[in-house]
């Protein structure tokens, strides 16, 4: 008789149960979403962040309350995120960057990227660009760059938004592989690096191709190549490098939201399904593709073999570039 009190109060209990747990996925969010962007506004992480989470905030009817937290190359935000409570209402866009290089970058963190972290969905993915101001630079094409680089006495200089960003790493190989003396400059951001490289005072950048989509429609800096595989979409007449005469350097920055590790699984998938029903419409890959990058999305479970597969190439090219902080 206990035994089958026992069974028929657990069948009763099931439905229940995964009635409850549907519940509790369907109800995400009943209230507003701290989204920790771990670089500051105006580069392409804030606004792809702010595209994506506009179209979030319109489908849930809560608010994604985007919070600037930049510096020690995107670390300081990943910490956050990192001691953040677990309860689903702490995200983040977290580049390559927090996902892996800063592993092999820096001594020490704060966090541990393969313990701290709940992938939700890709994101987006972009090339970088070669970039030079148009009113401070002669060349016209990569060609005529390159020469006039190589002609240098003082050599040239390059910003990023940080060393051991893809931008400060690509540079680094750039210059390095075409014999070219270049000195990296790291900025906060490409909100600083901009104005830096349109008044002169830097010569030319090789960084995420969203925040420089406007100065090039404008004609204000010209773009000589793209890191992609191909040309991109909006900007047809930009070559790829193997184009230009630069083989096997192709170059992709993405971009993946995540908890904070220990947010519960029906909150984490409810989240992916959220990004994918807001990313996957036509309308909404045109503004992606309009403000400079490829609206992605994916399951959790496929950000975490991105990065397990991606972990030693970017080893080696942080090795490579011989980059290191304490």
């Amino acid at each position: 008789m206990t035994t089958r009190r026992i069974l028929l109060g657990t069948s009763l209990a099931a439905p229940f149960l995964a009635t409850t747990g549907a519940l509790a996925q369907g109800a995400w969010p009943n209230r507003s979403v701290r989204v920790i962007v771990p670089w500051p506004p105006g580069g392409s992480t804030d606004v792809l962040c702010r595209l994506l989470c506009e179209q979030l905030q319109q489908k849930t009817g809560q608010s994604f309350v985007l919070e600037n937290r930049p510096g020690a190359g995107g670390n300081i935000g990943a910490d956050a995120l990192a001691k953040s409570a677990p309860d689903g209402y702490t995200m983040a866009p977290l580049t390559l960057g927090a996902w892996h290089i800063n592993s092999f970058l820096y001594a020490r963190l704060p966090y541990d990227p393969q313990r701290d972290f709940q992938p939700i969905s890709m994101h987006w993915e972009l090339p970088n660009v070669l970039v030079v101001s148009a009113q401070h630079n002669p060349a016209t094409n990569f060609a005529e760059f390159l020469a006039w680089a190589r002609a240098q006495r003082q050599g040239i200089s390059y910003g990023s938004p940080g060393v051991g960003t893809t931008a400060h790493l690509s540079g680094a190989l750039f210059t390095s592989r075409l014999r070219i003396e270049g000195t990296h400059v790291p900025f906060r951001g490409a909100a600083q690096i901009i104005p830096a490289m349109l008044s002169g005072d830097l010569n030319c950048a090789l960084d995420n191709l969203a925040s420089y989509v406007p100065v090039i429609q404008e004609g204000r800096a010209k773009a000589f190549a793209v890191t992609g595989a191909e040309r991109w979409a909006t900007l047809p007449d930009v070559p790829t490098m193997a184009e230009v005469g630069v083989p096997d350097f192709v170059i992709t920055s993405w971009c993946a939201m995540a908890f904070p590790a220990g947010v519960p699984a029906p909150i984490v998938e409810r989240a992916a399904g959220l990004i994918r029903e807001v990313t996957e419409p036509a309308a909404m890959q045109e503004r992606f593709l309009r403000a400079g990058a490829k609206g992605v999305f994916s399951t959790p479970a496929e950000v975490t073999a991105r990065v397990a597969r991606e972990r030693p190439v970017w080893q080696e090219v942080v090795r490579i570039s011989g980059a290191r902080l304490d």
